[in-house]
Formats: C-alpha cells, sequence, structure tokens
C-alpha cells in the first residue's frame, strides 16, 4: 500500500527548547528595546514623520543608493525622489491635496512606487487597486473609494475598459500609464508625459502631512464577498520601517530586499518596502511572482532578504530541486503561512538562517513576530492580546456566567483578538459598518474594546502562538471543530496529490457540517483511494477525515496565492453541479468510492448514517 507517513509538528514549545534559546533571547532583548524605544521616540516627537519626509530624507543621505531594482528598470534614491516630484507637482497642479483620493491600477512597476511616494508627499490617499480583480470586484474596488485622480496602466486597460461602464467617474481625472506602447489609450492624456515637464524639487507639502493620516487603501482579496478597503496610515508605515528593517532583522544600506508580491498587498507595502526605505537600502520587484526564476533574481539582485507568503514557498519547494539551491546571498525571510510541513525542508533547501514568520492584517491592532527562530510558530506580540475559547457552531466568542470571554489553556486554540486603545488604534475600514463588526465589547471587563481578527491561533506557552485557520474555514462536524488546514496538511503530504483545499458542506441529516477536499492530482499520478484513506485515517482525528474528495484539473486564486473556495462550498458535492470526479467515504468503508447520483440522491434521502 502507498502510504505516507504521518506529519506530525510541534504544538508547544517546550521548557527544554526554550532554555536551549534562552541564551539567544538574553541578548536579542536589550537590541529589540532599544530600537522599539528609539522608534516610538521618533513617532513621540513629531507629527509629521511620513513615508514622504523619510523618503526625502534617505535621498539626501543615499543619493546614489539602488532604490528599486526591477526587469523594468532601476532606480536609485535621487531618481526615485525626483520622479516623485514631478508627480506630486503635478497632481498638485490638479488640485488634489490632502485626504484626495488617487486611484492606481498598474502592475508591480517602478512607476507604481513612484506614483505611491508623489501621494505620500502631498498628502494624497493612494488607493492601491488590485490589477487581478474582474468584473463586479474590480468595479466596487474603484466606486468604494472614489478617486479624484485615476491613474490606469497600458497593461490593464483591456479589463479597465471592459469593466468601465459600471465605474463612477463622473467628475475623476482620468489618465493612462504608458507601459511598452507609445500610445496606449486614445482620448486618454498619458500621465508621465504630463509629468516630465515638472519640477523634480522637493514640494513643500511634504513635510505638513501628519502622521497619523492616511497614505493608501489597500484592498482586501478574500475568498469570499466583495473587497474592503482597509486603511493604511502613515504611522502604522513608520512603524513598520524600523520594526521590520531595524528590529526584526537589521537591514544595511548595502542591502536588497526581494519582493516578488504584488505591491497592493500588504506584505509589500507594509513590511518589505519600508524596511528597506528606512535604511536606504533596495527593493526588488517583479511584476509576477516566477517560482523558475525566483534563485535566479535573488542571485542578479544581490538579494540579502525575501518577502513572502505561504503559498509561494510551496511553490519554490515544487521545483526540481538543484545541489547548488543554497548557495545564494539570502540572510533571512519575512512573511507568514510558512506551512509546518515544509518548513525545516524550505530553510535547509535555500540556507536560509532565519525565518521571520510573522502574523497581521492589513486593518489589524498589532502583530506578532517569530522575533527568536523558533521553528512553527509566528511568535509573540509586544501589544495586548488574547486567545478565547469560540462557539462556532453560533459564531460568537463563549462568554462566562458573568458575561465576560474564556481564555484558552496553554496547548488550546482559540479566537485571537487584540486590544483597542490610545496606543493600539484600530482604523478601520473605509466602510463604518464593516469597522463596527470587528469590534468586541466588554470582553474582560466593562468598557474594554477588543479587534476580532477572525482567526484562530494555539497557546504554545511562553506567550508565543501558532496559527491554526481562518474562522470562515473552520466548521463544526460532530460536535468538534475541524480545522481545514490542519487537513489540508494532512493531504498534501500524500503521494500524488499536489494541492488541496478543504472545506465544510452541509448534510440532510447530521451534526454540523461534513469535510469536503477538492484535490489536484500531480501530473502523471493516480491516488490509490484505500491508501489515502488510511493514511488520513492515520494523521488525523476521526472527526477531521473529509467525507467527500473531489479531483480537479486546477484552482483559482486571489492576488496573493489563496485557494478560493466559494464556489467549491456551492457546489458541494453534487454531481450535476461538480461534473463529476467525485468520490465519498461511506459508513463502514476503508476506501473511497465513486460518487454517482444515484448515490447521491440515497445520501440526499438520508439512508446512510454518517
Amino acid at each position: 500500500m502507498n502510504q505516507a507517513k504521518p506529519f506530525s509538528y510541534p504544538t508547544t514549545i517546550t521548557p527544554l527548547e526554550f532554555a536551549k534559546r534562552l541564551p539567544t533571547i538574553l541578548r536579542r532583548l536589550p537590541f529589540i528595546a532599544y530600537h522599539t524605544l528609539k522608534g516610538l521616540r521618533m513617532l513621540s516627537k513629531s507629527v509629521n514623520v511620513t513615508w514622504g519626509t523619510v523618503l526625502e530624507d534617505i535621498a539626501a543621505r543615499f543619493p546614489d543608493n539602488p532604490a528599486v531594482k526591477s526587469p523594468d528598470g532601476m532606480l536609485t534614491y535621487r531618481e526615485l525622489n525626483g520622479a516623485a516630484n514631478r508627480y506630486a507637482h503635478f497632481l498638485l497642479s490638479k488640485h488634489v491635496g490632502p485626504g484626495d483620493v488617487v486611484t492606481v491600477c498598474l502592475d508591480s512597476r517602478p512607476e507604481l512606487l513612484t506614483l505611491y511616494c508623489a501621494c505620500a508627499k502631498i498628502g494624497a490617499v493612494c488607493a492601491m487597486v488590485n490589477t487581478n480583480q474582474r468584473g463586479e470586484s474590480l468595479v466596487h474596488s474603484f466606486n468604494l473609494n472614489k478617486g479624484k485622480v485615476v491613474v490606469v496602466g497600458e497593461e490593464c486597460l483591456d479589463f479597465f475598459t471592459e469593466a468601465k461602464a459600471g465605474i463612477d467617474l463622473e467628475g475623476s481625472l482620468l489618465y493612462a500609464m504608458k507601459d511598452k506602447g507609445a500610445n496606449p489609450a486614445p482620448g486618454m492624456e498619458e500621465l508621465s508625459a504630463l509629468a516630465a515637464a515638472m519640477p523634480d524639487h522637493n514640494p513643500e507639502t511634504t513635510g505638513t502631512v501628519s502622521t497619523r493620516s492616511p497614505a493608501a487603501f489597500v484592498y482586501t482579496s478574500g475568498t469570499t464577498g466583495l473587497p474592503k478597503a482597509a486603511v493604511i496610515i502613515n504611522k502604522r508605515i513608520v512603524s513598520a520601517m524600523f520594526w521590520w528593517g531595524r528590529v526584526v532583522s537589521p537591514i544595511k544600506p548595502d542591502d536588497t530586499v526581494y519582493v516578488p508580491l504584488p505591491f497592493f498587498h500588504t506584505n509589500a507595502l507594509t513590511v518589505g518596502w519600508p524596511a528597506a526605505l528606512y535604511n536606504g537600502a533596495a527593493v526588488a520587484l517583479r511584476r509576477k511572482f516566477s517560482a523558475s526564476q525566483f534563485l535566479s533574481d535573488v542571485r542578479s539582485f544581490h538579494a540579502t532578504h525575501f518577502v513572502y507568503v505561504g503559498e509561494v514557498c510551496r511553490y519554490l519547494m515544487a521545483q526540481p530541486a538543484r545541489p547548488d539551491d543554497h548557495q545564494n546571498p539570502l540572510r533571512a525571510v519575512i512573511g507568514n503561512g510558512l506551512r509546518p510541513d515544509i518548513w525545516k525542508p524550505f530553510k535547509e533547501r535555500f540556507g536560509i538562517g532565519d525565518i521571520h514568520e510573522f502574523y497581521g492584517a492589513a486593518e489589524g491592532v498589532g502583530i506578532f513576530t517569530n522575533l527568536f527562530n523558533f521553528d512553527y510558530t509566528v511568535g509573540t506580540s509586544l501589544t495586548p492580546y488574547a486567545l478565547v475559547r469560540y462557539d462556532t457552531e453560533n459564531d460568537v466568542p463563549e462568554r462566562d456566567e458573568k458575561g465576560f470571554l474564556k481564555r484558552v489553556s496553554p496547548g488550546e486554540a482559540g479566537l485571537l483578538i487584540m486590544e483597542i486603545s490610545e496606543k493600539t488604534p484600530f482604523t478601520g475600514y473605509s466602510e463604518k459598518k464593516k469597522t463596527e463588526e470587528k469590534i468586541i465589547r466588554d470582553g474582560f471587563r466593562k468598557g474594554d474594546l477588543w479587534f476580532n481578527t477572525g482567526d484562530m491561533l494555539r497557546d504554545m506557552g511562553f506567550r508565543h502562538v501558532q496559527f491554526v485557520d481562518r474562522l470562515g474555514d473552520t466548521f463544526r462536524w460532530k460536535g468538534e471543530n475541524v480545522a481545514t488546514m490542519e487537513v489540508e496538511k494532512a493531504l498534501d503530504v500524500f503521494p500524488g496529490i499536489s494541492s488541496s483545499a478543504v472545506y465544510g458542506v452541509a448534510m440532510p441529516s447530521g451534526d454540523g457540517r461534513a469535510g469536503m477536499a477538492a484535490i489536484l492530482p500531480a501530473e502523471g499520478s493516480s491516488i490509490d483511494p484505500e491508501a489515502l484513506c488510511a493514511h488520513l485515517r492515520t494523521s488525523l482525528p476521526k472527526y477531521a477525515v473529509p467525507l467527500f474528495i473531489r479531483f480537479i484539473d486546477g484552482f483559482q486564486m486571489t492576488a496573493t496565492h489563496k485557494i478560493k473556495k466559494t464556489d467549491f462550498r456551492k457546489e458541494g458535492y453534487d454531481p450535476k453541479a461538480c461534473g463529476g470526479r467525485l468520490s465519498v467515504l461511506l459508513p463502514g468503508s476503508d476506501a473511497y468510492v465513486p460518487l454517482n447520483e444515484a448515490l447521491y440522491g440515497e445520501i440526499m434521502a438520508g439512508k446512510f448514517n454518517f
């Protein structure tokens, strides 16, 4: 029987492991405290430390240092600052000022970064449109925060034109941004040509922009519903500069931070790029992530740091291994979502010393960071948080007889909530209703406020936590909570499975939702239904073993490489909706069997006692 060895990983930090790491912790703590306090003092002394003021300072100190590295071109800090100034002066000539929205729809190329910097210098809010969105989602993003100026790249004109009829452009100034063509959009003025005639000196407005002012709107691209616009304020960006660039992984002026993620994603906008800018280092980018070109990029850009999301690491591990994979300039990686089953193999294969896994949300009030290089953890948080018991069936946090929340114990998973206070404000979304929905009141005492992350994390002890699952993905079956990520980990190590997505489906009778998995087989492989059943029963609790399997040819992905599960949930296990290629694990069976329409009818009629 072709059966994979069950994968397991630590869910708590043992006292012995902590003791072994204690010398490193004690050595790092004074450094962390010094730079954290230094950054806080910098923010408290002035009201106008912003992205724009830092850029101008760095451009004056390191004018000839590379600022942007890209297959589309290179910019020094002198060139980046000068180009940003020209765009800023152009926007000012169109009476764009503090709080006005500039909507930008461009691929990740140097011009996008330049426009972002220009907005920062005049106090405008740069709305970073997700260029992977189409149809209703795209229209919604454009209309959610109407741009006084709208800039559309040549590479985006086709899908923008298709959606244009639904976009409210009345009163907006619409410009094209050339890419490869000379006249990309007949009838639209081309922005770079207009800006070229503007002066390149620093505008007087830069120093008047408040640290607390919004700098960007980032449109979430979650797996369900329409996008929300998270507000990114300057204070958060400046905090990110010294947190990622000094505290977490000290960056030097001759370093390069490689960010192959889209710049409408917060990992690029509030992690990788700020860390590089603050230290006069370069940020390297490419329009689309390429697993096959990854090491070539790292070597040609001389990248010392790499910003990731978990699925990117899985794509890299799926590439054919080469004996020189570890021969590269990478010292550390920063990101979130690295799966436990590839954590150590990824680290060893690419010769990476430090993995600074973190947990945070674009709109969140705090962050967890793996400061001390413990494996399998998102680290610790310096701001107040709690892990509380959650009633998945009723979709609410559990409360005790006094009406207060109940904390979980070490080793247990719970809903992560983070305290909202003057020191950790919740800026929320551009829609007030969406903001209010994320606030939990009277958590542990009357009047306190907590941000509901919507995520389940596990208490590992020693103030360290481990990501478990999204609440939207967690489902309840037979009185137990099933974390989809745990099931996906078990599936993805089975021979012949390239990738999987797990979700809950409604049953005609039964307690909660049954587990179902969409599976993408590896090319040219076949999956033994009996061996798969045996593997899952060995690797998972009985209640977590999926009852239904759906074989697919590919996944729809979000811009940040997350699998979209919405349609899978809607289609369920109906052979007509799914187009066949379904299997079911019937009660008393030791193998998955094909699910046809006749068998589906029997299940819906309640013939089987699942």
